[in-house]
């Protein structure tokens, strides 16, 4: 893997992740995340806060982002069974009716189950063209097979169509072939055993597939193969040609194929310094993309933050914390350094 920083020390994060043996590789899943199980939790008393906040004179936003932005996933769905249980009313409801703008999407994503999270945010790109490949990748390539699987299912049962049936008819050519292979999530597991001779076949094909058995031979080996395998092949394929992956890719395919491929290589390689450029580039645009900001940060604050966090800073030589701080504006603010949680010096 390969990043450009500045002449800066390591952050602590870096330092803790290296003696981990975790800051050059992709995280292991559910260790690295910054929002944790919180040990002093009570339903009730998490219930009935979040009931004064909302019905108290004037709303109490630093208690909604206090409590929602300090549990779990689980937890939060506890306290939305406590809430109605209490009070017959739908917490999700009750807190959109008295939020607004940005910070009401982030309460209303952290409420929600992740499958159902994830698989409106596919839904809404598939629909928008504009973000589709983008949005597509990032979905189907990163998360865990058994929440993709949750995540399919919950498509279905909320928007009754498959959503092999949406990618069929909203994409095509080699972006469909590659969205739909993903989907289907056949990617093999790393056995711990090096095939060093299937990683040299693997090179020779990449090497031979001109014309039509480009994407034959592309799309296969990408969805297929294991990242561990995948990532010996990137650098033999190096070796052996003189040029990255990424620069066969441009020079093959074009358009939103040539994008779906250098993100999915981009995952491959290294998952955590993949969502670290895509949180960069949203806080670089002229108004903060707060969808993309809203999505990785509750999607990965109980996975892999710390790592994205440790590639944020070390890519960009400032940190995730002080990039969102400078760059986010609003009531929104608090809630997304909240999931942030700390600053890297």
């Amino acid at each position: 893997m390969s990043a450009s920083g500045g002449k800066m020390g390591p952050s602590l994060t870096q330092e803790i992740l290296s003696h981990l043996g975790l800051a050059s590789k992709t995280a292991a899943w559910g260790t690295l995340g910054t929002l944790r199980t919180f040990l002093n939790f009570s339903v009730d008393k998490d219930a009935q806060r979040l009931l004064r906040a909302i019905t108290g004179q004037g709303v109490d936003r630093s208690a909604i982002v206090d409590v929602l932005t300090n549990r779990s996933r689980e937890q939060r769905q506890l306290i939305s069974r406590a809430f109605q249980e209490r009070t017959q009313q739908d917490l999700l409801k009750s807190l959109r009716a008295a939020l607004s703008g940005n910070l009401e999407r982030i309460v209303m994503a952290l409420l929600q189950p992740a499958a159902r999270f994830d698989a409106q945010e596919l839904r809404t790109a598939l629909k928008a063209s504009d973000s589709a490949v983008d949005v597509a990748i990032e979905i189907l390539a990163t998360r865990t097979p058994p929440r993709l699987q949750e995540c399919l299912a919950v498509y279905k049962h909320d928007f009754q169509v498959e959503a092999v049936d949406d990618i069929t008819s909203q994409t095509n050519g080699i972006l469909r072939d590659l969205l739909l292979a993903l989907v289907k999530g056949g990617r093999d597991s790393y056995s711990g055993i090096i095939d060093y001779n299937l990683a040299e076949q693997d090179v020779r094909a990449l090497q031979r597939a001109e014309g039509p058995s480009t994407e034959e031979t592309w799309v296969p080996l990408l969805t297929q193969r294991n990242p561990e395998h995948l990532i010996r092949v990137f650098d033999q394929y190096q070796r052996s040609t003189g040029q990255e992956l990424e620069e066969a890719v441009q020079n093959r395919f074009h358009g939103d194929a040539q994008a779906a491929l250098l993100g999915l290589a981009s995952v491959i390689k290294n998952t955590p310094l993949y969502f670290a450029d895509k949180l960069h580039q949203a806080l670089q645009e002229t108004e903060p993309n707060y969808q993309v900001l809203i999505r990785i940060l509750i999607s990965r604050c109980e996975t892999d933050l710390l790592s994205i966090r440790a590639e944020f800073k070390k890519k960009f030589g400032k940190s995730l914390y002080s990039s969102l701080q400078d760059a986010v504006k609003g009531d929104c603010q608090s809630a997304l350094l909240a999931l942030c949680r700390a600053e890297d010096m």
